[in-house]
């Protein structure tokens, strides 16, 4: 028997076994470091634990913390072991509510006690330590659903419980460690031992869960809150209080009470607000001329540009759009990655020098021809597009360096402004498990992928990786230079891109690597009831990514 043996997806070595052996022996047969292993997949469609035994030729895949899923699997299990500690320290009256991600961890708050201080995060964190240094095993186990309504009714979690009552199946699956049992709808590890770093960070009115950098070393880096963004998240948790909506099971009951259509009205309302605040702000700004917008991919960047514009132009502003992406270097000129394909999303990829010259030319007051950009042959061409700025006019760009102070380095601050823009989801299956925001933004692109460039969703999911490592790299370190932020998450969403993401993921093989994240994802989506596309306003951020919207693209 012939054993394919894998490490994150790489091919690490052909294993021939005379008879069937448990993981836990095959792994002493290799050279592999046991300890840096977090889970382990078979034939790319399944996690199993090391007493597993293939009795068969198998691909087998041990993925450690420096894969994406391996990364998600520590997180979800130091959440884990902080949600267990925690219920040992204050028993079953809190309610533990992981909200978004920060920095490098993730925001939570402890309700239904006085204020959560330093002191108490102190001792949350030494209670993990000693469960981590404990090295407990994590169960994952099949319990009947009535069973586990006592458990849950037990432990005082009113979240699950909820969840719960929707679940028409016989069975549930449920962890338990030791005397404690939680819900996760993603994999933990066998062990608590294998959270060996993290920290806590108190931060009012609340504390973050800090999880290493993501590289061999698995180290802590020095802490920097990104306080505007950190800003933004608890303005968007503000608003969510108001309309009573946190877990996906509240958008379900709006569903099925009839009330879908008004909150969606208020939701489309406040961006329509927010967007119209931003535009009356920058107005009154009088030497400000170019509006630069960046965010990470599928935030709704156009969208929100073209209502900018929409919004200006009540305010008596005449918007001009330039495309950032026609001042690209010839394609000789590109720089290129260490494995020599060519680095399109670095900002050297980008012709500085024209790029500043025609802004500063126009600010001046004179005309200038725009370039048009031929990606086909990688070069730039004369597209007969003449501009000059009127008194009243100001230039918006949209592009990944907007926030990179680089681009326009030529241009004096007082004539710019820079916008942020990212879906920020606040939307929690329950109080431990959380939608993640890049979770959203890939749902976005897996849509929009197939619909305007006809790729199938195993080829977004096989590109999503290089993806977020450009946007670590060109995006998220500028977000702090924003002049304004804007939240382009609607909270209802997942409702109306479920119908359309679902056959997609539906589409990837089984026998392909990106099988189980597109399971995943349909494990996400499977916990919301669809909400009709005919509900969304036709200048919604959504519509970018499900069609019929009234802007062109």
């Amino acid at each position: 028997m012939i054993l394919d043996i894998r490490v994150n997806g790489t091919k690490h070595t052909l294993l021939e076994l005379n008879k069937p052996s448990p993981l836990s022996e095959i792994i002493k047969k290799t050279n592999i470091d046991k300890t840096c292993i977090l889970a382990t997949k078979i034939n790319h469609r399944e996690y199993v634990n090391e007493d597993y035994t293939p009795d068969r030729e198998t691909l087998i895949d041990f993925i450690t913390y420096l894969h994406p899923e391996g990364y998600r699997i520590y997180q979800d299990s130091a959440i884990f072991i902080m949600a267990k500690a925690l219920h040992t320290l204050m028993g079953t009256e809190h309610s533990l509510v992981v909200e978004h991600s920060i920095a490098d961890g993730v925001f939570c708050e402890v309700f239904n006690t006085q204020n959560f201080t330093e002191a108490d995060c102190n001792r949350l964190k030494t209670a993990m330590q000693n469960i981590v240094e404990s090295d407990i095993p994590i169960e994952k186990i099949l319990v009947k659903t009535d069973e586990a309504l006592d458990i849950f009714s037990a432990m005082g979690r009113k979240d699950v419980l909820k969840n719960l009552k929707y679940h028409y199946q016989e069975n549930v699956e449920i962890y338990r460690c030791g005397k404690y049992y939680d819900c996760f709808i993603h994999p933990l590890v066998e062990r608590t031992g294998k959270i060996k770093t993290f920290d806590i960070v108190y931060r009012s009115p609340g504390f973050i869960l800090r999880f290493p950098g993501r590289d061999e070393k698995m180290e802590l880096k020095p802490f920097k809150l990104p306080h505007k963004l950190f800003a933004l998240h608890q303005e968007h948790d503000k608003w969510l209080d108001i309309l009573r909506v946190h877990n996906i099971i509240d958008i379900n009951k709006l569903i099925d009470n009839y009330e879908i259509s008004e909150f969606i009205q208020v939701e489309e309302a406040l961006h329509e607000k927010k967007i119209a605040e931003i535009a009356a702000d920058i107005v009154t700004k009088q030497n400000v001329k170019l509006i630069l917008i960046a965010g990470p991919s599928s935030s709704g960047k156009t969208t929100f540009a073209k209502r900018l514009g929409v919004q200006l132009q009540a305010c008596k502003a005449k918007p001009v759009v330039i495309g950032m992406d026609d001042y690209f270097l010839p394609r000789d000129k590109t720089p290129r990655k260490p494995n020599g394909e060519y680095d399109f999303e670095s900002i050297y990829a980008m012709d500085l020098e024209y790029l500043n010259l025609q802004m500063n030319q126009l600010l001046e007051g004179e005309q200038i021809e725009l370039p048009r950009y031929d990606f086909t042959r990688g070069v730039r061409r004369h597209s007969n597009n003449f501009v000059k700025l009127a008194s009243n006019s100001i230039i918006i760009m949209e592009g990944i360096h907007g926030l990179n102070e680089t681009l326009t380095a030529s241009i004096p601050a007082s004539r710019k402004v820079k916008i942020y823009v990212s879906a920020l989801n606040q939307l929690n299956i329950d109080n431990h498990n959380r939608i993640s925001t890049t979770d959203c933004r890939l749902l976005r692109r897996i849509i929009r992928d197939h619909r305007y460039r006809g790729y199938s969703a195993e080829e977004t999911l096989m590109r999503w990786q290089d993806v977020r490592e450009g946007e670590d790299k060109n995006i998220f370190p500028y977000q702090e230079n924003a002049d304004y932020m804007f939240n382009s998450n609607l909270t209802y969403e997942i409702g109306v891109i479920r119908k359309h993401a679902w056959k997609l993921l539906l589409g990837v093989s089984p026998s392909s690597s990106a099988y189980m994240e597109a399971k995943r994802l349909s494990g996400l989506i499977a916990k919301c009831k669809d909400i009709a596309d005919s509900l969304v306003p036709y200048n919604s951020i959504i519509r970018e990514f499900t069609d019929g919207s009234i802007f062109r693209y």
